[in-house]
């Protein structure tokens, strides 16, 4: 019998890349990973004529557009490849009767919430990747009601460039760092995302939908650098800073913490602490390092 085929985009960034690493702990399912060059989400017809050889059963996209401040002068970019490109993958998942997990981001908020955002919350972002985000979640439920939304916020990984590994890096060339503390959420080890997703597509059981998924907690990026800190042994001094003293092209959401009981309920998964979850990352980077 043919194993289902489960479908990863953006195989190259964080999220792909974890799902590449745990595959051969799924082994009845075949894993295909394919990046920007070997398929182009935005080209309809290559994406057509890859469903019809391959005939997915599942897709996961965590193709993106992910340079938050470069996006605000390259719009155009943004927009094809997290809104344009993810209605046309939608609308083939659906014609293919794929099913489909889109992965979206806490940017579609404008942060001014008091309390966590639920997935009923309204959405306003308040910068052009944030927008794209948001179209790229109309497109698809409009293409395809059938499908899943995952937003996620604050991802780092043992692979590709994120917060963890650049804190690491500066902390051992400089003496000390200044960090901002006025922004707040929970940040989400991206193994724990793949390895949810993967639970939920085992589970046999599809509810279409928004959902939210982060590790759980809720701190500031200068609590997780301080945290970064001492569970590496660094000796850099790191010093709270408010956003106002770190502009950025692009504005961010000053909360981005994320309600993620939808999905614990819905799926019956359990969402490890942020802290438990660094330490895990960190073990891990170890033999990188």
């Amino acid at each position: 019998m043919n194993k289902p085929v489960i479908l990863i985009t953006g195989a190259n960034g964080q999220l792909g890349k974890e799902f590449r690493a745990f595959e051969n702990k799924f082994p009845s399912y075949r894993f295909i990973f394919v990046g920007r060059e070997e398929l182009p989400v935005q080209n309809n017809e290559q994406v057509i004529e890859f469903f019809q050889r391959h005939q997915p059963a599942f897709c996961i996209n965590c193709a993106a557009y992910t340079a938050v401040d470069k996006a605000e002068t390259e719009k155009d970019e943004a927009f094809l490849v997290n809104a344009t490109a993810v209605g046309l993958l939608a609308s083939v998942c659906m014609q293919f009767n794929t099913k489909l997990v889109h992965i979206s981001t806490d940017y579609v908020f404008d942060g001014l919430s008091p309390v966590p955002y639920t997935e009923e919350d309204a959405t306003c972002p308040v910068n052009t990747y944030g927008a794209s985000k948001l179209k790229g979640e109309e497109l698809c439920l409009q293409h395809n009601p059938d499908a899943m939304i995952i937003r996620t916020a604050w991802v780092y990984s043992i692979f590709g460039n994120n917060f963890v590994k650049t804190m690491i890096r500066l902390m051992k060339e400089r003496s000390s760092l200044s960090v901002v503390n006025d922004q707040v959420g929970a940040p989400t080890y991206a193994a724990d995302l793949a390895g949810a997703i993967m639970d939920i597509i085992e589970r046999d059981y599809w509810k279409a939908g928004l959902y939210h998924y982060s590790n759980g907690g809720k701190i500031s990026w200068y609590d997780f650098a301080v945290a970064i800190k001492e569970l590496t042994g660094s000796s850099c001094q790191i010093t709270p800073i408010s956003t106002s003293q770190y502009p950025t092209p692009a504005k961010r959401p000053s909360f981005s913490l994320l309600n993620t009981t939808k999905i614990k309920n819905t799926f019956s998964i359990s969402v490890p602490d942020w802290r438990a979850s660094l330490e895990k990352c960190l073990g891990q980077l170890k033999p990188h390092s």
